[in-house]
């Protein structure tokens, strides 16, 4: 670890014991760095210390494999047989403890990625491994023509830990998939059929609205609520009855009428460049939804379960804000495929035996370790603790963007997930980190997402923010 490291690690972890809660209803916190050099320690003026500077940052430490190596002999054998969806760098990821992964040259990474913000406890977590191997042992899977031992358990769990927070008070039962894009799938269907059932409803409350600069999934229904050329042009036609308003605009909500069954929402848009809902635009939507009888769903799969320092993002609005189904998956799993739409009583009654159902979905395995995977991120002390060192990622990146004006244009996020915007392309940034041993992806338009395992360390964060503040310099 360089001095200058050391140097910025010091300032800024003193500087998160001066964290004081902000007076704004949605999260925040206000952190106060004293005049320091911090992440400019490197600035130095000596002739030394400039060279010292030049080397530390164009030190490439995990350069990607070469055409000779294992890993290009691995991809030459097996992508002839695979169907090509992702660009990909050539390394092969092989094994992950904590918040770092290695590939299978030997190399060490630092995870920000999280498997797109899915392993919330990180990689190797001892009790979770061994509740898939006693689970596995005793039933994997048994259908939804019985009852198992973990659906039930895992579903009174989510709806009594919700209860328990300032989140969704109407929660009363949950639907369980086998991803993201089939929950809120699941709460699109839910929601129209409430529609044509609920009183002044009929065939023509049928409409979807949805925002700009979402991501709801890539299913034709979650797909049809995306309003993304490049994701949805090459599947026109889509689902009729889907319109599209602009995220935080109060103005724009007149899209929504007597014909819309519901508005499926991000609080924090991920995908879309890590954007967060204001408290008095979410309060709107919510009047607006209930002054036509429209269903309020929010979509926190990326978002929710403790990535925004709460247990659910909406517990920052205020408590009228809240939704009628609320999304999930991603961290709910920590890895292993399951989803769930969580929804109020009123529309419980409105969906009937038969209405839906899926073949894997509320499997034992996945639904025993979602159980253990609730329980843990849930915690008082667990939701804090990201709090926390959601002001050290808050100190480091805004002094990256006061260190690199030209580059560094804006810093958004809350807790654990964070969008840096470029006023360029990202991609140099991205492999430049990678090279150097980060693990970061894209969001929107020129920003970087940064969505760690929310067990990461603080010493990792700040080394984390090290290295990308070397791959902006070495552009």
């Amino acid at each position: 670890m360089s001095l200058a490291f050391s140097t910025a690690s010091r300032n800024i972890a003193r500087s998160a014991l001066r964290v004081q809660r902000s007076s704004t209803s949605y999260p925040g916190y206000r952190i106060s760095l004293r005049p320091t050099t911090a992440l400019h320690a490197r600035n130095s003026g000596s002739v030394a210390a400039d060279a010292a500077e030049a080397v530390h940052q164009n030190a490439i430490t995990n350069p990607d494999p070469s055409e000779n190596s294992k890993s290009a002999a691995f991809i030459r054998e097996y992508e002839p047989y695979s169907l090509t969806t992702y660009a990909r760098p050539g390394l092969i990821l092989a094994q992950g403890k904590g918040c770092y992964i290695w590939d299978v040259e030997g190399r060490k990474y630092l995870d920000f990625t999280a498997g797109i913000a899915v392993n919330a406890l990180g990689y190797g977590d001892e009790e979770l491994s061994k509740i898939l191997y006693e689970q596995s042992l005793n039933m994997i899977h048994s259908s939804n023509l019985y009852y198992n031992e973990w659906t039930g358990p895992l579903c009174k769990l989510l709806v009594e830990r919700t209860l328990a927070t300032k989140g969704m008070q109407s929660a009363s039962r949950v639907f369980v998939s086998n991803s993201g894009s089939e929950a809120n799938e699941a709460a699109l269907k839910f929601a129209r059929k409430y529609g044509k059932a609920s009183r002044g409803g009929g065939d023509d409350k049928y409409e979807v609205v949805s925002f700009y600069n979402s991501f709801h999934g890539r299913t034709m229904g979650s797909l049809s609520a995306t309003p993304n050329p490049k994701y949805q042009k090459p599947f026109a036609p889509l689902v009729p009855g889907f319109r599209y308003a602009r995220y935080n605009d109060i103005a724009g909500l007149d899209v929504i009428t007597k014909n819309t069954c519901a508005v499926i929402i991000e609080p924090i848009q991920g995908e879309g460049g890590v954007y967060v809902a204001t408290p008095e635009f979410i309060t709107a939507l919510r009047k607006k939804c209930d002054e036509v009888d429209a269903v309020l769903i929010f979509d926190e799969i990326q978002c929710g379960l403790g990535r925004s320092g709460f247990l659910w993002a909406h517990e920052a609005f205020p408590a009228e804000a809240q939704p009628d189904i609320l999304t999930m998956a991603k961290a709910l799993g920590n890895g292993i495929p399951i989803g769930a739409a969580m929804v109020s009583e009123r529309i419980a009654q409105a969906v009937k035996i038969g209405d839906h159902g899926t073949t894997f979905g509320g499997n034992p395995l996945a639904t025993r370790v979602a159980h253990y995977v609730v329980d843990k991120l849930s915690t008082r002390e667990f939701l804090e603790d990201v709090k926390h060192k959601a002001e050290l990622f808050r100190a480091g990146l805004e002094q990256l963007k006061e260190k690199y004006p030209s580059v560094v244009t804006e810093i958004r996020g809350t807790g654990l997930i964070w969008g840096v915007q470029l006023n360029r392309e990202p991609n140099a940034v991205v492999d430049a980190a990678r090279l150097r041993g980060l693990l970061v992806i894209t969001a929107g338009t020129n920003t970087i997402r940064i969505v760690p395992p929310l067990v990461v360390k603080e010493e990792e964060i700040l080394q984390g923010i090290e290295i990308l503040d070397d791959a902006i310099a070495s552009l």
